[in-house]
């Protein structure tokens, strides 16, 4: 009998199998796939599958995965009469040649529930199965010390109320393998970093999480009670405290100082500003110090730049008069203050003339529905769906309908040419059907429940209203963790653009206060802002104490962070009191104000700047390089600064004539602060030492000094 007639021989008695069965494709072999790894990106579920055996990735698409298994390969794969010689199960088990390896073991359960379903006909579902409702993590959070273990077990609830063991059929994943590491198996073992981290579990498209909290461990240390400046202090105070740690002592003026000019205007406090702050003895000057900043233009160059990143203001894209356009507009509503809610709505909702209402180019950089529904998402809730477009995401309960849904509100997005520019509308009632289905996916939010039909007019208003409720689930989250993370060094969330149920904050009590505050602050970014350099938390020194000296996640001191590229290069125009003069740009204008990215500089390529193709807070590079530490040590182009007849170096060494006075001056320039007593008499003797050369030994004294941690990073 030949291999084809032998098929339709075993499939002509499927239901006969099927009659009795208890395990089905469906319900139980498919998470089984997903488990073993079988349907993954890099094994069959790859594009172009593997070996001419190809599944749809994580098994979005169960019935094309059985036929394939059914039918493919002349029905070679399952034998129904002699279960243990199907080429699935030798493959798997290392019979016969497998170029993923083993993945199962004869005589696992795992391999007698593939087994038994052979040899019940392999049928694709049994009866009427209950459908899952949800997932369960027991237990689902845990305090363990380093090296702690702790065995997970998933328990899935079906809808008529009865509920299953189902942790070997699940996936596990943890979010930071550094503290906790997950074998397949849902043993979860520590690491050796204090904080909270988490374990995912999926299953059947359904996800669940286990949190483990990981304290320093030893005796409680012993250490003085720290002030409460704001709310914000005291929930940082309560996670560090089961966290048995305490936080480090504040920082004094001269870090303050140089920290929040950083963070607030992208600037190096001169030398003046940093004498007459450090003399100034007023109680309250350091909440006056951030409300003048926020007052200077400087302070909306800075954040402009910084919403120009996510905003993708691309001259490549829109045009240059395009992208100035939308820039300016970008600009105008910082320096208004306009309310980040009212931000969001009006660049969400624009029409008309885009000369008229330049903040529709947000729509201009897509290039189709799909983007701007992920951009949007992305950008104002911090959830990524574009893995939905195409198969379930793997560490969510987004799904295609998911994406589609939120795609809809962009499909009557179009463009009509007006005589000297181009008018955004919205047009039609365009209906998406769902790729795999066939069925109609009518718009409808993330969370929520699809219509039975499109809203009328225009959709993209619907969506705008639910985005700025104050009860989102994500767009004041969002908001507070990304302004979190620019003035903290680390996002509650991380990445900050990825806020989902299986990656939980923190401080899961400081995110959902920050978020009260911003909606009773009504999106107030300049509020924010205040609030949160207010607080003792943002004012700690970055020294560590006896007890968080390994802690850099739960904001027990300052983190060192890397100055952003443009910001960087400002300061070593300051400092040496020589510009840079940018290709295309009016003379003066300073890195931070340069709204087009595409402006060529290898200074800022080299630390980072982005290129704004997407809307990813990962394009900008913050991290440190052998190239930028050779390029500070060894570039002419600096070497040409600090030796410039007009520059600053060369000004102070005419102004000061006494050694001492020359030393504060440069440390005043440079760090901000006063020279420590030895630091003052190594540079005097340092520039005695060459007195026929006494420039070129404050050059050399100034290049040593910005080439230094305490310059590169702020602290």
């Amino acid at each position: 009998m030949s291999c084809r007639l032998t098929q339709i021989f075993w499939l002509s008695l499927l239901p006969y199998f099927c009659a009795g069965a208890t395990v089905d494709f469906l319900h139980d072999v498919k998470p089984l796939l997903s488990r073993l790894g079988c349907n993954g990106a890099s094994c069959h579920g790859k594009a172009e599958g593997q070996n001419g055996f190809k599944l749809s990735v994580f098994g979005f698409n169960p019935e094309k995965d059985y036929q394939t298994l059914i039918n493919e390969s002349r029905g070679r794969r399952l034998s129904f009469g002699a279960p243990e010689d199907s080429l699935f199960l030798r493959k798997a088990t290392g019979e016969i040649g497998h170029g993923g390896g083993v993945a199962l073991t004869k005589g696992t359960r795992e391999y007698r529930w593939i087994r038994d379903w052979i040899a019940a006909g392999a049928p694709y579902t049994t009866g009427n199965r209950p459908a899952l409702v949800a997932l369960r993590m027991d237990p689902p959070q845990k305090v363990l010390p380093f090296g702690g273990r702790q065995p997970l077990k998933v328990v899935a609830r079906y809808a008529d109320g009865s509920e299953a063991d189902v942790t070997w059929q699940s996936v596990f994943h943890s979010n930071d393998v550094g503290m906790a590491k997950v074998d397949e198996y849902g043993k979860v073992t520590i690491g050796g970093s204090i904080g909270q981290t988490a374990v995912m579990a999926r299953f059947q498209g359904k996800v669940s999480v286990f949190q483990a909290i990981v304290p320093r461990p030893g005796p409680k240390a012993n250490l003085p009670t720290r002030p409460v400046f704001n709310f914000i202090d005291k929930q940082v105070d309560q996670h560090l405290a089961q966290l048995n740690v305490h936080p480090s002592g504040l920082c004094d003026d001269a870090t303050y100082l140089r920290r929040v000019h950083l963070d607030l205007i992208g600037t190096l406090p001169t030398a003046a500003e940093t004498r007459a702050f450090l003399q100034n003895d007023r109680r309250g000057k350091r909440p006056e110090l951030v409300q003048a900043l926020m007052s200077r233009p400087e302070f909306v160059d800075y954040w402009a730049l910084k919403w120009s990143d996510r905003l993708r203001v691309d001259r490549l894209v829109l045009g240059h008069e395009n992208a100035f356009a939308y820039y300016e507009w970008i600009r105008d509503a910082l320096r208004e203050n306009k309310p980040l809610d009212v931000w969001a709505r009006e660049l969400l909702t624009a029409e008309g003339p885009l000369r008229d209402q330049p903040a529709g180019f947000f729509y201009k950089v897509a290039a189709k529905s799909g983007e701007m529904a992920a951009m949007t998402s992305q950008i104002f809730l911090g959830v990524r769906i574009t893995c939905a477009e195409c198969h379930q995401h793997p560490y969510d309960q987004w799904t295609q309908q998911d994406y589609y849904g939120m795609r809809g509100f962009f499909d009557q997005v179009k463009y009509k040419k007006l005589d000297s520019t181009e008018a955004l509308m919205t047009d039609g009632n365009p209906q998406a059907k769902h790729p795999r289905t066939g069925k109609p996916v009518f718009p409808f939010a993330l969370g929520t429940i699809m219509p039975e039909t499109a809203p009328e007019g225009d959709r993209r208003r619907v969506l705008a209203d639910w985005m700025v409720r104050p009860n989102n689930p994500w767009f004041a989250r969002n908001l507070v963790n990304r302004l979190w993370a620019h003035f903290m060094g680390r996002g509650l969330v991380e990445p900050v653009d990825d806020l989902r149920a299986t990656n939980p904050p923190s401080n899961p009590g400081l995110m959902e206060a920050l978020s009260a505050a911003l909606v009773e602050n009504q999106y107030d970014l300049r509020a924010m802002i205040r609030l949160i350099t207010a607080s003792r938390t943002y004012q700690l020194d970055s020294k560590p104490n006896v007890t968080n000296e390994l802690d850099e996640r739960n904001y027990s001191r300052a983190l060192l962070r890397r100055l952003p590229a443009e910001v960087l290069l400002d300061a070593v125009g300051q400092v040496t009191g020589v510009e840079d003069k940018f290709h295309g740009v009016p003379a003066g204008s300073r890195a931070i104000q340069l709204w087009d990215s595409q402006v060529q500089h290898y200074f800022l390529k080299l630390f980072g700047r982005p290129a704004r193709v997407t809307v990813c807070e990962c394009e900008r590079s913050v991290g440190a390089s052998m190239a930028q530490a050779l390029h500070l040590m060894n570039s002419p182009q600096l070497e040409s600064k600090l030796s410039h007849a007009g520059g600053q170096i060369a000004q102070l060494t005419r102004r000061h004539e006494d050694d001492g006075a020359l030393v504060q001056q440069l440390y005043l320039t440079v760090f901000n602060r006063m020279p420590a007593k030895t630091e003052q008499a190594r540079a005097v003797q340092h520039l005695g030492s060459r007195r026929f050369q006494r420039q070129k030994a404050a050059e050399d004294l100034a290049w040593a000094m910005m080439n230094s941690i305490e310059f590169i990073f702020n602290h």
